[in-house]
């Protein structure tokens, strides 16, 4: 009863329903016997062993810093100092545990509850199990979504039956330039592969919950046509045989509801994108099979390069609306976590294919670029404190809902353990000391500084941090593919430039990232932009606008410490030097020249560019030749309204996808014919974009704009509406 009446208040402290409220789930639909198979058992026995392991010396560490403090941690501040020292100790230990049950996951070459493995009571594969491939955009650079949508679609004609696979364009992009161009880029990729019947393009008018609403409407519409459905990322690749393995591995377990491929990321040429992706190969596989032996089937969700047994997903995993005011109420923002739950809630399995290869996507190309995409995904992960007592969900999920948070909390933390720490010392260098306590005693107390307590402290942790690390080179090396990395000598110094570069930019993403947490629980809201995806540096003007303020803050927290307690100074040294140095190192990490120098010297490589996989490289020639395509009429890509208007080929297939007239296709026929005039005598720039969608969007204006158009004079039409007769 007390454990619930905890529940029922800190849940209504968060702003999240009682236990006891809210609708019911509906009845699972998974096969007997799914939702208390073999694995459940040991892995909630893998887990008692975790917690063992994270709690036991977690209480060790708090004992040992509380020896370390000055005064044991009898003093408030203290207190609250040895609290977050112990919630961040806590957190790395799970990500050492994890990682180094990965290595030994991965050392033994043999895991027998890994999905991918064949099993006597596999389920027959059906021939009839159609699986849709879904692209979700929102006004992406389209010559690279199609290259990456046709080198999937290339693979899979060459290594599966494409019969069985349809691919979807889901659009949700605003700008009407934006949506002509996907418009004429999927007409154009249709017809090269002669696949009218298999590409499809779809835009929604109304774009709400995101996302997680693009698909959702995708289910609605066409999801009783598949069984499954890949979803992908704008940037996301992946070969034809991962995919016919997952419908096939889909096919054998019918119990599994989502099968989450890893993504390797590629592609990318800047010293920050080249380190990420050094990173990812390097560490990632060792992470990636610790959080499956962890997790088994009560795995994540990662929202892209997944496939999802789509009758399960529309019944159980619809998302809900939080009450309350956005960032923490209204549209669940991060929804694979929550739709990860409630198809396990349903009965559903959910698992990690971590060693199924072929999965691809991108890194962003520069910390500002990667900022700005973490805002987004804090305030997604911060709205999970509602959901932590949703019923139903499994205890697994209620603390992975904890960790989302904690990864962006933990900065949080970190800057107020140091800050707590900055004021802790400047109290102690202010405060003479007592060497004569109130109580009679024969001698003075004198005081004891135990340097190799709080060195052992800090090599612990240290040890936490990057044995992990050893451990990666040491399986590369164990399996023979330090050739991959350049030889042993070059991934040796690649790993000491990832380690030394990504701790210089660690205060620097814990100093944004606390402004995040902060400023998501003060409840400022977080738009939803489109993503860099090219090779972009950053400007020098940008990296000041954006690194300033903690530029100045590290200046002054540094030249106080050096007044107040030099030799505290010299150990947060490590901290505020980088956040000193934030705007050059903003700078120099987003350059594309850097990064392929490096390459050019063998540093920083992944295994795709010493052995590229033909799906990616048929990626980037189909990506330059798209870039390189002549254009209707000339009109350039950015003009995407004009070539609608004008290019009859264009303007034909927006008639045809217009389908039932808009809100704005009924206006009356004076406002329309206002519209006409003024696009005709002043073109698409004249236009504001809510005309240009209202011109699109209602089929008589746009027949009378075009045939108007082209009774324009050759030097009016290559002015006004960019086109040159050919």
């Amino acid at each position: 009863m007390g454990l619930r009446v905890w529940r029922k208040a800190l849940g209504k402290a968060v702003g999240a329903p009682a236990p006891d409220q809210g609708q019911p789930p509906k009845d699972s639909t998974a096969p007997d016997g799914a939702s208390n198979p073999t694995w459940s058992a040991v892995a909630g026995r893998r887990r008692l062993v975790l917690a063992g392991l994270i709690f036991v010396p977690t209480a060790f560490a708090v004992l040992r810093m509380a020896s370390v403090l000055p005064h044991e941690g009898g003093t408030v501040l203290e207190k609250i100092l040895l609290l977050v020292f112990a919630m961040l100790f806590a957190w790395i230990s799970i990500g050492f545990w994890t990682a180094m049950v990965g290595f030994f996951t991965l050392i033994k070459r043999f895991d027998r509850f890994a999905i991918t493995r064949p099993r006597p009571t596999d389920a027959p594969v059906r021939s009839d199990a159609r699986t849709a491939i879904v692209f979700p955009v929102y006004g992406e650079d389209m010559d690279r979504v199609t290259a990456g949508m046709e080198a999937v679609y290339r693979s899979l004609t060459r290594d599966a039956a494409i019969e069985q696979y349809d691919f979807f364009f889901l659009s949700d992009t605003r700008d009407p330039e934006a949506w002509a161009e996907e418009e004429a880029a999927w007409a154009g990729l249709r017809d090269r592969l002669d696949a009218r019947e298999r590409i499809f393009y779809r835009r929604r008018r109304v774009n709400t919950k995101m996302k997680s609403g693009n698909i959702a409407d995708f289910c609605r519409r066409f999801g009783a046509n598949y069984v499954y459905m890949l979803v992908m990322d704008a940037d996301s690749v992946m070969s034809g045989a991962t995919i016919a393995r997952m419908v096939t591995v889909m096919e054998a377990r019918r119990e599994v509801g989502i099968l989450q491929s890893v993504p390797a990321i590629v592609g990318r040429e800047t010293f920050l994108a080249r380190l990420q992706q050094f990173a990812s190969h390097l560490y990632g596989p060792m992470f990636s099979a610790g959080l499956s032996y962890w997790l088994l089937g009560d795995a994540q969700f990662w929202g892209h390069n997944a496939l999802i047994r789509i009758r399960p997903f529309m019944r159980h995993c619809a998302l809900p609306r939080l009450s309350g005011k956005p960032p923490l109420g209204g549209e669940i923002s991060s929804h694979d976590f929550v739709e990860t739950a409630l198809m396990r809630r349903a009965g559903w399995s959910v698992w990690l294919a971590y060693d199924l290869p072929g999965s691809y996507e991108e890194a962003p190309p520069n910390l500002l670029a990667e900022l700005a995409r973490d805002r987004r995904w804090c305030k997604g992960n911060m709205q999970h404190l509602r959901l932590v007592f949703t019923r139903g969900f499994i205890p697994v999920h209620r603390a992975l809902f904890l960790n989302g948070i904690m990864a962006y909390g933990s900065a949080l933390l970190w800057f107020l353990f140091l800050a707590v720490s900055t004021v802790e010392a400047i109290i102690e260098s202010l405060t003479p000391p007592t060497y004569f306590p109130p109580t009679r005693t024969l001698f003075p107390e004198w005081p004891v500084w135990e340097p190799w307590w709080a060195l052992s402290l800090l090599a612990t942790t240290g040890v936490l941090l990057f044995l992990p690390k050893i451990f990666a080179a040491f399986l590369v090396l164990v399996k023979g593919r330090r050739r991959l990395f350049g030889g042993f000598w070059r991934l040796a110094v690649s790993m000491v430039i990832e380690v030394f570069v990504s701790s210089l930019l660690a205060p620097v993403r814990m100093l944004f990232h606390s402004k995040f947490v902060s400023i998501t629980l003060l409840g400022r809201e977080t738009g939803w932009g489109r993503q860099v995806r090219d090779d972009r540096s950053t400007p020098w003007s940008e990296a000041v606008r954006f690194h300033l303020g903690g530029t100045v803050l590290a200046a002054l927290w540094a030249g106080t410490l050096y007044l107040y307690n030099r030799e505290f100074f010299w150990w947060v040294s490590p901290i505020f030097g980088p956040l000193l140095l934030a705007i050059p190192l903003s700078v120099i990490t987003s350059l594309p020249s850097l990064g392929r120098w490096l390459k050019r010297l063998g540093l920083l490589l992944i295994p795709e560019e010493m052995d590229t996989p033909r799906e990616l490289s048929e990626m980037e020639a189909f990506h330059e030749q798209n870039a390189q395509a002549p254009r209707p009429l000339g009109i350039a890509r950015e003009h995407g309204v004009a070539l609608a208007v004008v290019d009859p080929t264009a303007c034909g297939r927006r008639l045809g996808l217009l389908g039932r007239p808009s809100r704005a296709a009924r206006a009356d026929a004076a406002a329309r014919q206002t519209l006409v005039d003024k696009a005709v005598d002043l073109g698409p720039q004249g236009l504001t974009r809510a005309e240009k969608s209202a011109l699109l969007e209602d089929p008589a204006a746009l027949v009378a704009t075009h045939r108007a158009v082209w009774l324009l004079p050759e030097a009016a039409l290559r002015q006004r509406w960019f086109a040159a007769w050919r």
